[in-house]
């Protein structure tokens, strides 16, 4: 949501809108609370049992606001007494409940009036009503919510509404919307057989079919090219660990609501693990390490597990199976410049790959004030990890904005935030800084003088996870994979049942040059099998006819620039083969 003022207010005040609509159109109902949002606003109603609203109202409703705004020219805020507000509220149980907790809180009630509707607020509106553009706005759905997010409560009815500032801005954003629903993970997935759920497997738990297991091992081949040419190692380590270890590392005891419940095995009680860094530490601390040693690079692509909240589940978004492309680096304070960039060149890398032209770090700190509660106490270690970090960034010239209050429990942390190609924002991977680990395990190496020192732990993961980075490319790329990634490359298309054996020759020779490829050698018409391949977004389909066979070529036909004529079998290899190297 904006932080700037007057978007978020517009917003805000049209949420009162919506509620005074709401009321003249459906007497007795009772509001309850209405925010503004990313993008808009939202409020919750608990419609009399003789009458609600669906999605067929919001037209009415939106009909009602313009007319309602008309009649409204600013908004006027007044401080009120206990029992002012409790007796202006005292048919709504869930406006007294609001009071209830201002009270508790020692804060002052206020009410907020514009034409014939009060609401019980804390203010934000625009300072006059003629700055809310009536063609900039629009009720989008309706939903349930419970009160206060708490399903003990009563289900409510929410509807949302979209806001800008112009006609123009609404319209790109419904636009985007309806590309963004085309271009849904889930919907693909679906249909380009990437991925799918099953009940009996367990909700959050995904299985990869073939397409996707190929899209996986694509994207752990580039991460393991990658990260050999820059110094790693690779390692492999188990899925589950005592409990012991996990209070060692103080994941437990920080970690804990997110970690599935242990196991009771041979007297002891073992964690399916949730994070693979408490087992690299034992990597390191398996022999005796030299600053000569450092920086030690260790990377796997480990699999966690994460009790992640049902109703937080989202495709692969949000799941309770991940594959991380995870690494370790340890190191000593005067390398940490140096390594922290490496990882942002990093990331730089892949973005350049995967045609990722706008991003940004967020870089999260601690609060000092729940030191000890949500961060580890070691204040001096927090800022001069800050400090460093900050530095770092600076230096960069990388895109950053700094949040406070966000960082891991062990140290500052970086988000990468990027956004896909029809502009949607993606929390992608992840940078840490890790100051109390390594001293925890007990981790050191011997400086120069011969004494014994704790190395610095950088946690990074610049693909993420395997679950929530597929997820992005299906988006970015509206399921039509770029060659290098497409689980089928190209598609062998002989026309009729004379063309069939030389289209296989074809096709075997594609497989014996490791280019994935299909052939379809049905009684389907020409027109159809190449919709077909357009359909499954493969990116090349060779057509396979009696001027092929004639002239031993092929007729290739691309899934984003139509035909581009006949081709050499042999020169269509060095196109593709060259396409696939440079990962175009």
């Amino acid at each position: 949501m904006e932080k700037t003022g007057n978007l978020e207010y517009l917003r805000h005040s049209l949420a009162h809108l919506l509620a005074a609509a709401v009321l003249e159109l459906h007497p007795g109902t009772k509001n309850t609370i209405g925010p503004a949002i990313e993008n808009g606003f939202y409020y919750d109603f608990d419609f009399p049992p003789e009458g609600g609203s669906s999605s067929a109202d919001l037209p009415t409703i939106e009909k009602k606001m313009r007319k309602i705004l008309k009649t409204w020219k600013e908004f006027s805020g007044k401080g009120v007494t206990e029992k002012e507000a409790r007796e202006f509220f005292k048919d709504n149980q869930y406006k007294q409940e609001l009071i209830d907790e201002i009270i508790s809180k020692k804060e002052k009630i206020t009410l907020y009036t514009s034409g014939n509707f009060t609401d019980l607020c804390r203010g934000g509106h625009v300072e006059n009503t003629a700055e809310i553009n009536p063609d900039a706005f629009k009720l989008t759905r309706i939903a349930g919510a419970y009160w206060r997010g708490d399903e003990k409560n009563k289900m409510l009815t929410r509807i949302y509404g979209l806001a800008f500032k112009t006609k123009e801005e609404l319209d790109e954003h419904i636009k985007m919307q309806e590309e963004a629903e085309k271009r849904d993970h889930r919907k693909l997935g679906k249909e380009l057989k990437i991925f799918t759920f099953d009940d009996d497997v367990g909700p959050g738990l995904p299985l990869w079919l073939p397409n996707g297991a190929i899209i996986i091992e694509e994207l752990e081949k580039l991460a393991k090219e990658t990260e050999l040419q820059a110094g790693y190692v690779r390692v492999r380590t188990p899925h589950i660990a005592k409990e012991s270890m996990y209070l060692k590392s103080g994941h437990l005891p920080f970690y804990q609501d997110t970690m599935f419940p242990p196991m009771e095995l041979e007297g002891g009680r073992y964690y399916l693990r949730a994070m693979n860094c408490p087992h690299h530490h034992k990597i390191y601390a398996s022999e005796q390490r030299s600053y000569r040693d450092l920086p030690l690079r260790i990377a796997e692509y480990g699999t966690v597990y994460r009790h992640e909240k049902s109703g937080e589940l989202f495709g692969l978004m949000r799941v309770r199976f991940l594959q991380m492309n995870d690494a370790h680096i340890y190191l000593t304070p005067d390398q940490f410049e140096d390594e922290f960039n490496r990882v942002n060149d990093m990331y730089l890398h892949y973005f350049e790959i995967f045609g990722i032209k706008k991003y940004l770090m967020r870089f999260s700190t601690h609060d000092p004030a729940r030191l000890g509660e949500k961060f580890v106490n070691e204040p001096e270690l927090w800022e001069k990890t800050e400090d460093m970090v900050r530095k770092v960034l600076g230096k960069s010239k990388i895109p950053y904005v700094e949040v406070a209050n966000e960082a891991a429990f062990y140290g500052p942390k970086i988000d990468v935030q990027v956004w896909s190609a029809i502009g949607r924002e993606f929390s992608l991977a992840t940078n840490q800084v890790d100051f109390a680990q390594p001293r925890r395990f007990e981790l050191v190496y011997i400086d120069k003088d011969n004494k014994e020192k704790t190395p610095l732990c950088i946690h990074r993961a610049p693909l993420g996870t395997h679950e929530r980075f597929i997820g992005f490319l299906i988006e970015h790329y509206a399921g039509a994979f770029p060659l290098w990634l497409a689980p089928v490359q190209i598609r062998v298309l002989p026309i009729g049942r004379a063309h069939q054996e030389y289209a296989r020759k074809i096709y075997t020779t594609l497989l014996d040059q490791n280019i994935r490829a299909e052939l379809d050698d049905s009684d389907e018409t020409l027109n159809k099998k190449i919709r077909q391949f357009k359909i499954k977004k493969i990116p090349y389909a060779l057509v396979i006819g009696d001027k092929e066979i004639e002239s031993k070529k092929v007729t290739v036909e691309s899934r984003d620039k139509e035909s581009l004529g006949q081709m050499s079998l042999e020169n269509l290899l060095k196109k593709v083969t060259k396409e696939i190297t440079e990962k175009k």
